[in-house]
């Protein structure tokens, strides 16, 4: 039996078990995909017990950043970020780690048509930030504004990383937010609901907001977004594309059936909690 699992904590009703079983279904390949719950205390001794049935990982909070030195090879990715979303098993049995977040997030944002971007505002400073860092300056953006609480700790966390992109990152408090939010692409990189409290402090104007939530979708932050006239972009793309990327590198084929993915991601939000 081949085995992979999400690994994480809270992992309770992620989506990507769904997605990763349903693209196994369609490529008739009898694995099993779990969701594991896991605290980054657990990580080394989790990864260090791993049989030849284990093909690989999907990461989540708070192991993106724990995993980094447990792997015996990382992606230029990973190098760049100091996140990793993703383990493959080698035949070999050792760990390669790759961040496919960062690909699933540039892939949602040019597919609603968001191809270059001159002003960037993240909202949040964890690993997700980093992704969206990144994605901004894929986006030919070599300056952004990062909205966080603490901003002494992600001043630290995040100048390496704006360092290594080579992109200014100029962290600002939660309270300038609504100053920075008509900028060509604002990106909540924040837990469900967290943005909401700015809902209304969006004005008339045009832009993109991609929020990474995608349950409740959409969010009361970008439906008034929307609302103010922003084009808005929801986190299950993102999901659907960096769950993609992660069943190619695991299982050695390209393409992945991403349609038959997306319709399983959707009959799951439409249908979760109906008795």
């Amino acid at each position: 039996m081949t085995r992979l699992a999400l690994l994480g904590a809270p992992v309770d009703g992620a989506l990507s078990p769904v997605l990763h079983r349903a693209a196994y279904a369609a490529m008739r390949l009898p694995w099993t995909y779990h969701a594991i719950e896991c605290q980054p205390q657990d990580l080394p001794r989790f990864l260090g017990t791993l049989d030849d049935s284990w093909r690989g990982f999907s990461l989540t909070m708070p192991l993106k950043q724990t995993a980094v030195p447990l792997l015996d090879e990382v992606s230029e990715a990973v190098e760049r970020l100091g996140v990793a979303n993703t383990i493959v098993v080698t035949p070999n049995g050792s760990l390669a780690g790759e961040n496919t977040d960062l690909y699933g997030m540039v892939q949602a944002l040019r597919e609603a048509g968001v191809t270059t971007a001159a002003g960037v505002t993240v909202l949040g400073a964890g690993a997700t930030a980093r992704t969206a860092l990144a994605a901004a300056r894929e986006l030919g953006c070599d300056q952004a504004v990062v909205i966080a609480r603490d901003t002494n700790r992600a001043s630290s966390l995040l100048k390496a990383t704006a360092e290594r992109l080579a992109i200014t990152a100029t962290v600002e408090p939660w309270t300038a937010a609504s100053h920075h939010l008509a900028t060509d692409l604002v990106i909540s990189a924040l837990p469900p609901h967290a943005a909401d409290v700015l809902a209304p402090q969006w004005t008339r104007g045009t832009g993109t907001l991609m929020d990474v939530v995608y349950r409740p979708w959409p969010t009361r932050f970008a439906h008034a977004a929307q609302k103010a006239g922003r084009r808005i972009v929801g986190g299950l793309p993102m999901l659907l594309h960096q769950a993609a990327r992660q069943v190619s590198l695991q299982t050695g084929r390209s393409p992945a059936p991403v349609t038959e993915m997306l319709l399983a991601g959707q009959y799951e939000i439409r249908t979760a909690g109906r008795v």
